[in-house]
């Protein structure tokens, strides 16, 4: 769900638990970790900077960078609602940050780095999500969990700004059994068994499938997602097709299509029976949105 598909009064900042502004005490603790020397040098006269996107894509991540600017005593002025496109080639005046000037630049790349990249996941996310319903495709364009560890929550947040389905978070929000699961168990049906036993009815069970046996046997031990991985054309569509027709009236359940989705390759992916598309690509390697943060020069 992007900005643009809420309902009056809902805000994706509401997502964000309790424990997140830790995470930005950490980020000023690395980055500052002993002496500020510069910061000496400018003092704590106050001072107006503007904050200027110079790349075009979506701006994201704007909770993260109040709360790193608030941390330093500064205020955020603003003047483009997150989810907004940043038009590119051109400066565009994004926001007004006030207060210390030492203060000011304490926090400045801390800001700009989270943004950058949240904005970057949130614009490529937008052109998956863009591509998809331009093919008429109604199912689920979503991210996945190779994230950055300690930076997961910005770049998961930066894919629901961009318009994807930020798919599991961590390895207790769904069960996902994957190859060297069921290698290490034995078999597709006895790792479904197990760990239905202490999973409970609550959890989603996602198995990853390398061809329609495989699929076949893990919707007859009852998973609820089948991930046809690195399956492609025809083999793809046939399979999902067929194990559609099979079990209709039978059981329900979710097609999933992943492994190597790039953009480029996005419309073969999509078909009628396929219920879901996750790809690494929308967050891993995507550039970064470009911001600078100015302190205006004094008047003489």
């Amino acid at each position: 769900m992007s900005e643009s598909d809420l309902l009056p009064g809902q805000n994706l900042a509401h997502l964000l638990p309790p424990s997140w502004k830790t995470e930005v005490s950490r980020w000023y603790a690395e980055d500052t970790p002993s002496f500020d020397w510069a910061g000496f040098v400018v003092g704590e006269e106050e001072q107006e900077a503007i904050l200027w996107g110079k790349s075009g894509g979506v701006l994201a991540g704007v909770p993260f960078f109040d709360e790193v600017f608030k941390q330093a005593e500064c205020s955020v002025e603003w003047l483009l609602p997150e989810g907004s496109v940043i038009p590119p080639n051109t400066k565009t005046k994004v926001a007004i940050v006030r207060g210390k000037a030492r203060q000011l630049l304490l926090a400045e790349r801390v800001g700009l780095n989270t943004l950058a990249r949240c904005s970057g996941i949130a614009s490529v996310s937008r052109r998956f999500r863009d591509l998809a319903r331009a093919e008429g495709w109604k199912g689920v364009v979503a991210g996945t969990r190779k994230t950055t560890p300690g930076f997961r929550l910005v770049e998961k947040y930066g894919m629901m700004v961009g318009g994807v389905d930020p798919h599991r978070h961590d390895l207790s929000s769904m069960v996902m059994l994957k190859d060297n699961h069921i290698w290490a168990t034995g078999s597709i049906t006895q790792a479904i068994k197990s760990v239905r036993r202490v999973a409970g009815f609550s959890l989603l069970v996602n198995v990853e499938c390398q061809n329609y046996d495989e699929a076949h046997e893990a919707i007859s031990a009852g998973a609820n997602i089948v991930m046809l991985d690195n399956l492609l054309g025809e083999e793809l569509h046939g399979a999902a097709k067929r194990l559609k027709e099979e079990w209709k009236g039978k059981r329900e359940f979710l097609i999933e299509t992943s492994g190597g989705i790039v953009e480029g390759g996005l419309k073969g992916r999509l078909g009628p029976d396929i219920d879901i598309l996750s790809t690494s690509a929308v967050h891993q390697s995507c550039p970064h949105v470009d911001f600078s943060l100015k302190i205006q020069p004094r008047k003489k």
